[in-house]
């Protein structure tokens, strides 16, 4: 594994602290009515897809999750001004204001989209997976998952299917505690998801989801092990969510007591922290990252509010691929 260093730190708390404001201003647009529809935040979870992507080689690794979307596609590369416009609903967004929320996706930078179908992700990473493994690339296929979706049929047949077909995936269930606003211990006789690997003879095993370091390490072994031909991996990532599951949860399933608890182990607190213990960075280099990520976040939100809503044509143009389709005379 790359080797993380001074600057991985600090590329990993100037990252992690813009997604989360990323993340709050559009929990205030959305209250605003800015943003419509269905908002998923993942304040709490950074630590998951901070470490990911120290193991990833982004030049040729793809990336699939369900609808806790938003940030995943910047870290791989897209411009979060076109993920604002997105959730928007405005034609500059990532899909030109078609997707929203649920539904993020870049071709160019291999990230293959949020999916609002709990579970409806899994057997299309497996299924990239299968085509890379086809077309002879060593590419390697993450696929995320909430706690809630391992419980999906389609779980255990694309389990099955990967190892059978030693696929070059790593599975990764983020675990914060609740599908929804249920917890696992009222939907699931065993609370180590990491143990449904075992049934399939996959490797598998629980990782600390809250610290970037043991991420990228567990991920690195995944990785490598898919790229060298020895098959998908499953880990399941113990992390936390401070916000509801949506912005139109009200959180009457757990105590702001707990939510408390969790956030003295926040990740971007811990990378703050030993950026702090080893003199990485002085006070100054510190308020001049944070004050970068404040101006981003500002750019963002100019750029989503000054961008233009999408034609109505465009509605029938994005659908509609047939030439002589008798119903539909315009296209762009």
């Amino acid at each position: 594994m790359e080797k993380i260093t001074k600057e991985t730190y600090l590329k990993w708390y100037e990252d992690m602290l813009f997604w989360r404001k990323f993340e709050d201003k559009l929990a205030a647009v959305y209250i605003q009515q800015k943003v419509r529809g269905f908002l998923h935040l993942y304040n709490g979870q950074e630590a998951v897809l901070a470490g990911a992507l120290h193991a990833m080689d982004l030049s040729k690794d793809r990336m699939i999750t369900a609808y806790r979307n938003h940030v995943q596609p910047i870290g791989m590369g897209v411009d979060p001004r076109k993920v604002m416009a997105e959730l928007y609903g405005k034609v500059t967004g990532t899909s030109k204001g078609m997707g929203g929320s649920m539904h993020i996706f870049s071709k160019e930078h291999r990230f293959h989209g949020g999916h609002g179908i709990v579970g409806g992700q899994i057997p299309l990473g497996a299924g990239m997976a299968f085509g890379d493994k086809y077309n002879g690339s060593d590419a390697v296929t993450l696929c995320y998952m909430g706690d809630g979706a391992v419980r999906q049929g389609a779980l255990h047949e694309t389990f099955n299917l990967a190892m059978l077909w030693q696929l070059p995936v790593v599975f990764v269930c983020e675990n914060n505690g609740y599908a929804m606003g249920t917890s696992v211990e009222r939907t699931s006789y065993s609370t180590e998801i990491w143990k449904l690997g075992l049934g399939y003879e996959m490797p598998c095993g629980p990782v600390d989801g809250m610290n970037p370091v043991t991420v990228a390490q567990e991920m690195h072994k995944a990785i490598d092990r898919a790229r060298s031909g020895g098959g998908p991996t499953f880990l399941e990532m113990k992390t936390y969510r401070y916000r509801g599951h949506s912005m139109s949860d009200a959180q009457h399933y757990r105590t702001k007591d707990e939510v408390a608890e969790y956030k003295k182990i926040d990740p971007i607190t811990q990378v703050l922290d030993v950026i702090q213990e080893n003199k990485y960075a002085t006070e100054e280099e510190i308020k001049a990252i944070d004050k970068r990520v404040k101006k981003l976040v500002s750019e963002c939100e100019k750029f989503a509010e000054e961008s233009d809503y999408p034609p109505v044509n465009q509605l029938y143009d994005m659908v509609y691929e047939q030439e002589d389709f008798p119903f539909v005379q315009h296209k762009l």
